[in-house]
């Protein structure tokens, strides 16, 4: 490759657009390149070392490069900058642009065009020194493009992680355009709002946990025993039981059972009765667990 379009290229980072290559070298150097085989067209006018072409640091560039200051990246794209979802290799890249902003499709990004979109803070902010559309409105948008088994746990992990708070996500929600299965994305953050931070406390909460033959209960209730502090699950407060939902992929080593035991007995010196469930029984033995939820709590 000619030793200037080289060095351009390791100063941006792989990715150069011909305006750009065209300089610093003729044009025919930058279409003699290609032709070699040595840069590859991702979008018009952007061109990428093809050694670096299919690596997903790359292709963002590209995008950010083509859409020139005018957008951002949003969607599953973001969520990915945001260390929310892994996008894969042969994914497009999605960004955001303003409605007035024209830019034609290409295989590798899609342009979601948003009214009122600006550049800027509280629409754009930076993440690992890129413009990402704001966490709450990454999420919500990019819902109905992630698979179904990933949706629940990109916006549980925002929760639990501090990124954000399931009142922010509601907002988000009412500010975006409807879409596919909006209901299921509501009812999420319903169960966010009511203490759920979990997949599995959501599933407990819509069918074992409900229901008039049982109490209502409260879901992550901080409580403070022996100098520790501790959050309940599910919690009937007038019984004083404490049912702890045991994960599929937790709980499982001996280390992590030693201390779940420290921590029943801590609490039941306070007086609380710990119940736990495994992922197993409350999804396979449904039936059964909330005859045994009723039994505990009529002894109580």
């Amino acid at each position: 490759m000619n030793a200037e379009l080289r060095a351009l290229l390791e100063c941006y980072r792989g990715v150069v657009t011909r305006t750009e290559a065209c300089q610093v070298v003729p044009p025919w150097t930058l279409e003699s390149a290609r032709r070699a085989g040595e840069l590859r067209r991702l979008l018009p006018g952007v061109y990428a070392d093809t050694a670096l072409a299919d690596e997903t640091r790359t292709r963002r560039e590209a995008a950010l490069r083509y859409i020139d200051g005018r957008g951002a990246l949003s969607h599953t794209t973001a969520l990915d900058v945001w260390r929310l979802h892994e996008s894969e290799p042969a994914e497009p890249i999605h960004v955001t642009v303003p409605v007035d902003v024209r830019l034609r499709p290409g295989r590798l990004v899609v342009v979601h065009r948003r009214a009122g979109f600006k550049i800027g803070p509280p629409h754009v902010v930076a993440r690992e020194g890129l413009p990402v559309t704001r966490l709450e409105r990454s999420l919500v948008d990019a819902w109905p493009l992630l698979p179904e088994a990933d949706r629940c746990a990109s916006m549980i992990r925002a929760v639990n992680d501090r990124l954000t708070t399931p009142e922010r996500l509601a907002e988000a929600l009412a500010l975006a355009p409807r879409f596919a299965d909006r209901a299921a994305c509501h009812g999420l953050l319903d169960r966010l709002v009511s203490g759920c931070r979990s997949v599995l406390e959501v599933w407990g909460h819509d069918h074992v946990f409900t229901g008039s033959d049982l109490p209502p209960f409260q879901r992550q209730v901080r409580v403070q025993v022996g100098g520790r502090t501790y959050y309940l699950d599910v919690y009937a407060e007038a019984q004083r039981v404490d049912f702890e939902l045991d994960g599929a992929a937790s709980h499982g080593s001996p280390a992590q059972r030693d201390a779940d035991l420290r921590r029943d007995a801590l609490l039941a010196t306070a007086g609380i009765l710990v119940v736990r469930f495994s992922h197993q029984r409350l999804r396979n033995d449904t039936a059964a667990v909330r005859r045994e939820i009723r039994a505990i709590l009529e002894t109580r």
